[in-house]
């Protein structure tokens, strides 16, 4: 595999990296939490620029109102909680006064899809790439491991308008290097192919590599592209990948509706239709358990990736 890694580490912690980075270098980026600090790895920033913090405790609603009004006088709001509570709870008042308006927010959500793991299905929101993609304005970013998570959380300080940026809680392999550039709306070629396309996202991104590189031994050849921006798309990316191949799967750790493989769906059936295989959770919530456990139950692993393609390929 072109790919390999050395450790594990989780993608909040890049966020957490990130966002202390970003207090020494932008002085006009601040820090918000609804009392979920150590979960959102935040200390490091409060430690450095605590005159920039804000603790505004369980009221995800007033946080988000708070930075939206500290946008208006120049600021770059951070907002973060669990991407269920940074969404489903507050879409009212992002939607009436960050995405209308186009205020300059981020908004940080972790404990994202199902590998939150043991919390369970009230906790483990998978609709929420659907509810932030579809607000006009909404940049989109669901970046893949350590590395290119603490990249995105230092790329969208400098981004004018409203950000999704989602990550995760369990600890994942680390393989995209370290100096690798982040460029929001523009997706990564990570390997070569020539029989079909898997498009893949935040942790399935790891998995695809994982099963591309099973394929490879059974004679499949593989393209595998990382979308870390799922709005806007990177349209280009995946026409010229599918031109090639002919066929194409998609893998995240969301819901198929309203997700990364409905945004390519509509891509392909505007420009170029395509067979598609969709590699995501089936319309409905999760439960309890660990994050392999329920990867596995749910198909939406390395394994289900392989299903996915040979479905496509060979049938």
């Amino acid at each position: 595999m072109k790919f390999t890694y050395t450790e594990k580490k989780d993608t909040r912690s890049g966020f957490g990296a990130g966002l202390a980075e970003l207090a020494d270098k932008n002085p006009n980026v601040v820090a918000l939490c609804a009392d979920l600090i150590g979960s959102l790895k935040m200390e490091k920033f409060i430690e450095k620029a605590p005159e920039r913090f804000f603790q505004v405790g369980i009221a995800e609603a007033n946080m988000m109102g708070i930075a939206a009004g500290l946008s208006i006088n120049g600021k770059i709001p951070f907002t973060g909680t669990f991407a269920n509570f940074s969404t489903s709870r507050v879409y009212d008042q992002i939607r009436q006064s960050i995405a209308y308006s186009g205020k300059n927010v981020k908004i940080c959500a972790s404990h994202a899809g199902l590998t939150l793991g043991e919390d369970g299905a009230t906790h483990q929101v998978l609709e929420d790439i659907g509810m932030m993609k579809m607000l006009p304005g909404m940049t989109v970013i669901n970046p893949c491991d350590y590395n290119q998570t603490k990249a995105a959380t230092m790329a969208i300080a400098d981004y004018k308008g409203p950000v999704y940026l989602r990550f995760g809680r369990p600890s994942v392999p680390v393989f995209i290097p370290e100096d690798m550039p982040f460029e929001i709306g523009k997706g990564i070629l990570l390997q070569e192919g020539t029989d079909v396309t898997i498009v893949a996202t935040g942790h399935l991104v790891w998995e695809s590599l994982v099963a591309a590189d099973a394929l490879e031994k059974e004679g499949i050849s593989c393209e595998v592209i990382n979308i870390h921006t799922i709005k806007p798309l990177d349209e280009n990316i995946i026409l010229q990948s599918v031109s090639k191949t002919g066929k194409i799967v998609t893998a995240e750790e969301h819901n198929y509706l309203g997700g990364l493989g409905e945004s390519i769906a509509g891509l392909l059936a505007r420009k170029k239709p395509t067979p598609q295989e969709f590699v995501a959770v089936n319309d409905s919530f999760g439960e309890s358990g660990t994050p392999a456990e329920l990867m596995k139950k749910y198909k939406i692993d390395a394994d289900a990736v392989k299903e996915a393609v040979k479905r496509i390929v060979v049938n």
